[in-house]
């Protein structure tokens, strides 16, 4: 089955705080079993702009400084996993291992609930990437969801270590052939950003705007960062996809590149017949 267009608002009814913490932990538990997210590698984090009420599930309130100004994202809510926090671990006790932000009028600050069980002190230290990427895309998109997942896949990590990898067009030719769905779903193709330091003010921004052209988006040396405004598991579905056309690779390297993969007349085809709009081949 091949993915659909994210190009539409969630309608009512809208999920409930517990389910998305939900699908939260199923995701975080399906990157640890494609082996993404090793100890407490990864974080993930959902924007909502619907109403909810958080002090049924999260009581305890304290006010946190938010990373950017988010103004235009007054009242909307976030779930953020905790720093340190293993991803595998959440299916089991979603509220030990995520925070609920809710932004303040004027988007310098937020309300941040949690649990009296909570097992983390701040939340995840890459939150100002997951903060500016939700304002880029929500307020350019204008939807009411919107999912990002930091994943540490580790074929796509590895191949982000050799050079000719490094250049995007040929990292996506490469990447791309090996499977008809992966040019489905990731019609943009995979982003590349050189290494920046980890929850630096750099990475935040060379992310934002490869985000803003693709959705998932490789950190060379260090791992991806994928997004939906559909459901955060969708998003958790581009990191496996991008993964499995790693393994392809490295595969076909490991055997001495005697793969050929999906021609580019093939390729195209396979556009044509599903009506896919893409330019890398």
């Amino acid at each position: 089955a091949f993915a659909e267009s994210d190009e539409i608002m969630l309608q009512e009814p809208y999920p409930e705080l517990n389910d998305l913490l939900e699908m939260m932990g199923e995701a975080g538990h399906h990157l640890a079993d494609i082996e993404a997210s090793e100890g407490a590698a990864g974080n993930i984090s959902v924007c909502l702009r619907w109403q909810v009420e958080p002090r049924n599930i999260f009581p305890v309130e304290d006010e946190i400084k938010l990373p950017q100004s988010v103004p235009e994202l007054a009242d909307a809510t976030f779930l953020v996993t905790g720093s340190g926090r293993r991803l595998r671990e959440i299916i089991d006790d979603p509220t030990a291992n995520i925070a609920c932000i809710v932004v303040n009028e004027g988007g310098e600050t937020g309300r941040l609930y949690t649990s009296y069980h909570r097992r983390f002190e701040r939340v995840t230290s890459e939150f100002n990437s997951h903060l500016a990427v939700h304002y880029d895309q929500m307020l350019s998109s204008g939807s009411n969801f919107h999912a990002v997942i930091h994943a540490q896949p580790m074929h796509l990590t590895y191949l982000s270590h050799i050079p000719r990898y490094q250049d995007e067009q040929y990292l996506n030719t490469h990447l791309l052939r090996w499977q008809p769905e992966n040019i489905i779903n990731l019609p943009e193709g995979i982003g590349f950003i050189p290494f920046r330091m980890p929850g630096s003010p750099e990475l935040m921004a060379a992310n934002v705007e490869a985000l803003g052209h693709h959705r998932v988006v490789i950190w060379a040396k260090h791992g991806v960062m994928a997004r939906s405004d559909i459901s955060v598991k969708r998003a958790a579905d581009r990191v496996e996809y991008a993964e499995t056309a790693a393994k392809y690779e490295y595969l076909n390297l490991s055997a001495g590149e005697i793969g050929e993969g999906l021609s580019v007349e093939e390729i195209r085809a396979i556009c044509k017949t599903f009506n896919v709009e893409q330019t890398i081949f």
